[in-house]
């Protein structure tokens, strides 16, 4: 892989690129790089979390799915993520930055579309709704290509920065979405797309709802963020072929920071998609211990306790990830990225075990249920803000892990395999249960910290950075 002269002609194709060199290199083209494909990647979040806010309200809109059901569709978009972040991690030197970000925007267009129609009316087969969930992953497959494309226009002393802002504004997208939804589907602002829809509200029945707004509001954004990156990106001439890039598997430092940013990455998605659902099933309508019945004819089994909606918390989550991996970034370009791996591993840790007595809610009244509830809720905004801090540490470490070479294939590879965070939540909390669940993530996370203090962060580390 070389960003030597390239042969190619024309507009698109930067002539000489070299951003270590300070005489030569275009600040304003790379920060115009770094705005661009940061809008469009929180276009690509939106798409990729816009079934976590739909699906926990199927049932309401009127579909009879199964928790277990329920549990797999959420899971789709994380699997088609890391399926699919191994095909755009390719990408970047064969398409080039322009192509390859505008191509890609304009596709969310098809999932963002589908769930738009299919939320009015409940008569879409679980078949058809697995597809659209499958889909909605291209917008975290983008995360793996857009990345390394925009490292390539950094020197390696900012791209802890550069690419902590880029990764934490374009989580930002999963807080929106999840913090929108629920004031976008209250009015008919867009009513010519579509009617109205009734859905079930314990106490209030047949509230009326315009679900498809959570969707439709946001095709004019992708469409305009396709469009600015077809007529203003550049791409850097990146010469390397497949087999070229699957070098990067015999380099042993792939594998220890794929472990690592499964703990970081693979957290925060995988809560952020299930953080709603599994808060509806401890300590809302889910738990038949707490709530019988549905809908209007629900009755609060635990006298004077307020039954939590999900959709007014679960934004919190994705959005402390996020702003801490935006704030803790040019930390990591100060002290370097290994040290707040370490503290990330330890406040996960730590963090976790606070949770899990949560995982369990005490029934027997009203103020023990509610405390185990704010229990749970604080203790999930902490592993949120240590995976943040994680996320935003290895993007330091990776660039100076490995030669530049190799730096951008393992930065996409190690973002497919975390992006199955989503899934793998699903599956393992459907399957172990969450407080089993959760004692895997200390266990994995206390393997981390052991990998990090050996070959990164102590003194003489094989690996420092």
């Amino acid at each position: 892989m070389s960003t030597a002269t390239s042969s190619r002609q024309g507009g698109e194709w930067l002539q000489s690129w070299d951003p270590e060199n300070d005489q030569t290199w275009d600040k304003a083209l790379a920060w115009r790089t770094l705005t661009i494909t940061t809008f469009t990647l929180t276009m690509c979040f939106v798409a990729w979390y816009l079934p976590s806010a739909v699906i926990p309200k199927l049932n309401a809109l009127g579909y009879s799915f199964s928790k277990t059901e329920l549990y797999w569709m959420s899971a789709m978009p994380g699997l088609a993520a890391g399926l699919l972040r191994i095909v755009w991690m390719v990408l970047p030197p064969i398409l080039g930055t322009r192509k390859m970000v505008a191509l890609t925007t304009l596709l969310l267009v098809f999932p963002i579309l589908g769930w738009g129609v299919r939320v009015q009316s409940p008569s879409a087969p679980y078949w058809e709704l697995m597809v659209l969930a499958f889909l909605a992953g291209i917008g975290g497959g983008a995360f793996s290509g857009f990345m390394p494309s925009t490292s390539y226009f950094f020197p390696r002393r900012m791209q802890g920065t550069a690419l902590g802002l880029q990764a934490g504004i374009g989580n930002l997208g999963v807080s929106l979405v999840q913090l929108l939804t629920p004031w976008l589907i209250g009015f008919s602002m867009i009513g010519f797309l579509g009617g109205s829809q009734a859905m079930k509200v314990a106490g209030k029945p047949n509230t009326q709802v315009w679900y498809q707004n959570a969707a439709f509001i946001w095709i004019p954004l992708i469409l305009i963020g396709a469009a600015w990156a077809w007529f203003a990106l550049k791409s850097v001439p990146v010469k390397a072929n497949v087999r070229q890039q699957f070098d990067i598997f015999g380099n042993q430092d792939t594998w220890w920071m794929t472990l690592i940013y499964i703990m970081t990455f693979g957290t925060f998605s995988g809560l952020a998609a299930q953080f709603g659902l599994l808060m509806g099933n401890l300590y809302g309508s889910g738990n038949a211990d707490i709530v019988s019945g549905s809908g209007a004819a629900a009755k609060i089994l635990v006298e004077g306790y307020s039954v939590p909606d999900p959709v007014k918390f679960v934004f919190l989550g994705p959005l402390v990830g996020a702003l801490a991996r935006m704030l803790f970034s040019p930390l990591t370009d100060r002290m370097g990225g290994a040290i707040w791996t370490l503290i990330s591993g330890l406040g996960l840790i730590a963090s976790i075990v606070y949770t899990i007595p949560a995982l369990t809610p005490d029934t027997s009244s009203a103020a023990a249920l509610q405390g185990d509830f704010t229990r749970f809720l604080w203790g999930m905004l902490a592993i949120f803000l240590f995976s943040g801090i994680g996320n935003a540490s290895t993007f330091k470490q990776m660039p100076m892990i490995f030669e530049k070479r190799q730096a951008g294939g393992v930065i996409g590879w190690t973002a497919a395999i975390a992006a199955f965070g989503p899934f793998f939540f699903a599956l393992g909390i459907g399957i172990m249960g969450a407080t089993l669940f959760y004692w895997v993530g200390v266990v994995w996370a206390v393997m981390c910290v052991a990998i990090t203090w050996m070959r990164y962060a102590r003194k003489g580390a094989p690996k420092p950075g």
